[in-house]
């Protein structure tokens, strides 16, 4: 599996894939949150432009806020960043090696995004 997914913004959303090559492939199903962002950002511009100015909205995986609390800092899973960055219009570009660390411009709140599930498991 390579560490490092970067797909251009121009290329298109696959078809016809199965569930199992969808979500269980060597890219984690970050490829298939990524299609998932893009196509809600057609349906559901108010939340892409958000998105685009650098609010983390409640998208369905952990990593999003909607409000600040006492920390100001959490982790988030990676299939977050890809749906984001597809919601926001931009190349899937994600290093599974590597932790990126957002903040929230609507609350301030930072977000770290890991593949270390153990940092974003429920306490």
């Amino acid at each position: 599996m390579p560490n490092h997914i970067h797909i251009p913004i121009l290329e298109s959303i696959r078809e016809g894939l199965s569930w199992e090559e969808r979500w269980r492939g060597t890219d984690k199903g970050l490829i298939a949150c990524w299609e998932v962002g893009r196509e809600r950002s057609k349906k559901e511009s108010e939340l892409a432009d958000r998105a685009k100015n650098g609010e983390l909205p409640i998208l369905g995986w952990k990593g999003g806020v909607d409000r600040a609390i006492q920390k100001k800092s959490k982790y988030g899973t990676l299939r977050y960043l890809a749906l984001w960055q597809g919601l926001r219009g931009e190349d899937l570009s994600i290093d599974l090696s590597e932790e990126i660390t957002i903040t929230c411009t609507r609350t301030g709140m930072s977000v770290t995004y890991t593949d270390d599930a153990s940092k974003y498991a429920e306490p």
